[in-house]
């Protein structure tokens, strides 16, 4: 659920009378300053999304641009100036997402900004400033741009904003290359600082996708980096940061679906796909996909919950759909495929360098299982599932864990026909979170 937002404004109705003051005649002037005194009274009382004060900025140098001004060309010149890199600097930096910065025009591309006023941004900051007539062009179409993308959708959420976010860039190629070069490195360890600096450009290109994703996302949610200046300066509100935290997640599940097609973490081959006597990926694919894996880990903390659940769910939904418990449209999954997976799963937790944090997503994988599995556990089966099969790995040597598996396996060794009860995922998750609240207790 997303967070109510705190707007200046008491009624859509103020924001709308706003609207008219600034676009109803280009040369009233007089209605313009009413918008400036409308909106530094708000200003007053709290925050203004950036869209407003980018507003506020281009009106006051538009009614001192007014016939009759007083004001010098350079003076009128620099204002101007002043108020397109402010509009320009101010959409851009909040969606700096990644590790590795973008440049400003591949952003404002993606939110449909003009990109000539990214250029007459960077001349007005770096070079000699633009002439008069090219600032005010500037200041209409900024406004023009404002009034699209951020007024009338806010009037009205569900008009469609005629400025959509091109597609995404296509993320299969760049894994695909990722994967041919670390095959190289991994049959000849001799070629490793050879190719180096092209395995460090694919992981770097692929955080970019995750930045241009979660920019995307922002499109997508109505949104194009709108909070206050107070928030991105470094004192964030918990609103921000949780739709901060939505759009990253957003990207991160994108990444994940991609890393879970075949022909990536689970190879073509059915036969490479699991290792003899080792409930983890071979070797081979451990050398090829573990340092991109660790390095999106590195860089963004949620990213091995979300592929965690992510495989869990898949498991889930086949090990039901093999039980026709539910009903799929697609076909059912090859169990090689559905093995690779879960081994990856128990990799991914493994490899968490914090002994904390490792068994904090093993508990919660367990009870991901747990929660969808409890009809699973009493059908009768001549083999293992993966989703089974990964539930008893992750809990083995960890009594609690285990006890909680008991409580769903329990039935099906009295009486299959009965199946379980409501009140066993009552026992289970109690045993969970017990567990847990005891290993927090014992760290502190």
């Amino acid at each position: 659920m997303r967070l109510p937002r705190r707007v200046p404004w008491a009624s859509i109705g103020e924001l709308e009378q706003l609207c008219s003051w600034i676009y109803s005649d280009e040369h009233d002037y007089e209605s313009k300053v009413l918008a400036i005194n409308r909106l530094s009274a708000w200003k007053a009382i709290t925050t203004l999304p950036h869209a407003l004060e980018s507003a506020i900025s281009l009106l006051v140098v538009v009614t001192h641009d007014a016939p009759h001004s007083n004001l010098s060309n350079l003076s009128l010149r620099q204002s101007y100036a002043t108020a397109i890199i402010r509009l320009v600097n101010g959409l851009v930096d909040p969606l700096q997402l990644g590790a590795y910065a973008r440049s400003i025009a591949s952003i404002a591309k993606q939110l449909g900004l003009p990109l000539w006023l990214v250029e007459l941004r960077h001349a007005a900051t770096h070079e000699e400033l633009p002439s008069l007539s090219l600032l005010r062009e500037a200041a209409r179409q900024s406004l023009s741009w404002l009034l699209y993308n951020y007024f009338l959708p806010t009037i009205s959420p569900q008009s469609e904003s005629p400025s959509l976010a091109p597609p995404l860039r296509p993320l299969r190629p760049i894994l695909r290359q990722y994967k041919e070069c670390m095959k190289i490195v991994s049959r000849d360890a001799s070629l490793t600082s050879k190719h180096t600096h092209e395995l460090t450009g694919f992981m770097k290109d692929i955080d970019r996708w995750l930045s241009e994703t979660a920019v995307a996302a922002n499109v997508s949610f109505g949104e194009v980096g709108w909070e206050s200046s107070t928030c991105r300066s470094g004192s964030q509100s918990p609103e921000s940061l949780s739709g901060q935290d939505l759009k990253e997640r957003w990207a991160l599940d994108r990444l994940c679906g991609e890393l879970l097609e075949k022909g990536a973490l689970v190879p073509l081959s059915k036969r490479k796909r699991t290792s003899p006597g080792s409930f983890f990926p071979p070797s081979q694919l451990i050398a090829i996909w573990a340092p991109l894996l660790k390095f999106i880990q590195l860089q963004h903390t949620d990213f091995a919950l979300l592929l965690t659940t992510r495989i869990c769910s898949q498991l889930v939904v086949s090990e039901l759909s093999s039980l026709d418990l539910i009903a799929l449209s697609e076909p059912k999954l090859d169990p090689t495929y559905l093995a690779c997976l879960s081994r990856w799963a128990n990799w991914t937790i493994s490899s968490l360098p914090d002994s904390d944090s490792k068994d904090e997503l093993r508990k919660d994988a367990v009870m991901q299982l747990l929660q969808e599995l409890g009809k699973a556990m009493v059908s009768p089966k001549q083999h293992k599932a993966s989703a089974l099969e990964l539930t008893q790995v992750l809990c083995e040597g960890d009594s609690d864990l285990e006890a909680a598996l008991a409580v769903l396996s329990g039935p099906a060794k009295q009486a299959k026909s009965q199946g379980w009860e409501p009140t066993d995922l009552a026992v289970m998750q109690a045993t969970i979170r017990g567990a847990a609240k005891i290993g927090a207790c014992g760290t502190s």
